[in-house]
């Protein structure tokens, strides 16, 4: 029942809605109470896909054709690598599986105890999650090889990128297996507790912000903030549910939430920590938490190869740019002007807070920088740090101010 374009969104898909006002029910009463109680919902969350997918894999080997689309998922295809889009693609896969750009690690590790070892941690978090999408293609693939040889068709036709390959060719390839149900079921269950999975902490980074931002007048009442941010994200979501909802779910994929929005943060952030609060200092944080220094590469990372893949991959995305299409349907120009405003909402924050932050400073250009760089470095030590989380009375409003 799709409509023909964006500027016909026609009537709500009411099941779809339906659907979309239980997934955020869901979400709200696993975070209402905080991350010690969402922490115990994602022993499930995160666990039980990984049983689920074990099963899809092993049924999918078993399917003729299976090992044509596991050859083809391992066979690289180093032509694509001219492709900005390639790019695009790996970059935001990188950022959105790891949570980059987002908040949401910043704001969940805000509540670990300062001598956490994060350094530990951050390897053991990008081993498990670049290995879970990796082990996660033998199961799709396996399956996409089944339906190409049902349908007797190439395996790169049949495996469309995008949303496509989640809900047209993976689900019409299941439809032909025996007890076609039951693989159905398991394979949507395991995608609706993977995408909870992500929803959990991208939402807790977004309330933990706003909440640290205005503590007494949300910290008392964070259980009817976290329902009024649900329920307008979920008047948000009905706009992808309509009979056009596709067209404006595209949009949004494309322009307000990857691609150029998340380089273009990354890039500051990395510029941020790295030469505005200073790599050197930020090092002897990591050192004075967990007891030694990371590897020193990191340090060449965090000043050099990070904001160069995102500055490059920015540059060459801009200049190999090709307009927004679904299928067959190219959009308007007024909806790419939509999609450029919601890219740009994120986007500008940076440029413009900077922008204010050096006009309220007092001078000549220069001195309103150099006053600008004083004021953005703290002037806090480690040990302050470090008594503070003993005891945070013992910080004065200064210091609390430069944390």
């Amino acid at each position: 029942m799709i409509s023909d374009g964006l500027e016909d969104i026609g009537e709500l898909r009411w099941e779809l809605v339906g659907t979309l006002a239980a997934v955020w029910f869901m979400c709200y009463f696993c975070i209402w109470k905080g991350v010690k109680w969402t922490g115990k919902v994602v022993y499930f969350t995160a666990l039980f896909p990984y049983f689920l997918l074990t099963v899809l894999l092993i049924r999918g080997v078993t399917l003729p054709g299976a090992a044509e689309g596991i050859a083809f998922y391992l066979t690289p295809d180093l032509s694509r690598l001219r492709d900005p889009e390639v790019w695009i693609d790996a970059v935001s896969q990188i950022f959105f599986s790891y949570g980059l750009g987002i908040g949401s690690l910043i704001a969940l590790g805000s509540y670990n105890q300062y001598n956490n070892n994060v350094y530990r941690q951050s390897l053991i978090v990008c081993a498990i999650n670049s290995g879970t999408s990796f082990f996660s293609g033998f199961a799709i693939f396996s399956v996409i090889g089944f339906m190409a040889k049902e349908q007797n068709k190439p395996i790169s036709e049949v495996a469309a990128s995008g949303p496509g390959l989640t809900f047209l060719a993976y689900p019409s390839a299941v439809l032909q297996l025996p007890i076609s149900p039951l693989w159905s079921c398991l394979f949507f269950l395991m995608f609706i507790t993977m995408g909870l999975d992500s929803q959990f902490c991208n939402l807790e980074g977004f309330i933990t912000a706003v909440v640290d931002e205005w503590p007494r007048l949300l910290r008392r009442r964070k259980e009817i903030f976290i329902a009024v941010v649900c329920f307008v994200f979920f008047l948000i979501g009905l706009s992808c549910v309509a009979q056009g909802g596709m067209y404006v779910l595209q949009l949004f994929n494309t322009y307000a939430c990857s691609n150029l929005v998340l380089l273009w943060l990354i890039f500051f952030e990395c510029i941020a920590i790295s030469w505005g609060f200073g790599v050197n200092r930020f090092y002897d944080g990591i050192k004075d938490m967990i007891g030694y220094y990371p590897t020193r590469w990191f340090k060449f990372c965090w000043c050099f190869t990070t904001p160069l893949i995102c500055i490059g991959v920015f540059i060459f995305y801009l200049a190999e740019f090709t307009p927004l299409t679904y299928l067959d349907y190219h959009y308007p120009w007024w909806g790419h002007f939509i999609g450029l405003l919601l890219a740009l909402s994120s986007m500008t924050c940076v440029p413009a807070y900077m922008v204010y932050v050096v006009w309220r400073q007092e001078g000549t250009l220069m001195e309103r920088l150099r006053s600008t760089m004083d004021e953005i470095r703290p002037k806090i030590s480690l040990e302050e740090i470090r008594n503070w989380h003993v005891n945070p009375a013992t910080l004065s409003n200064e210091a609390v101010a430069a944390v």
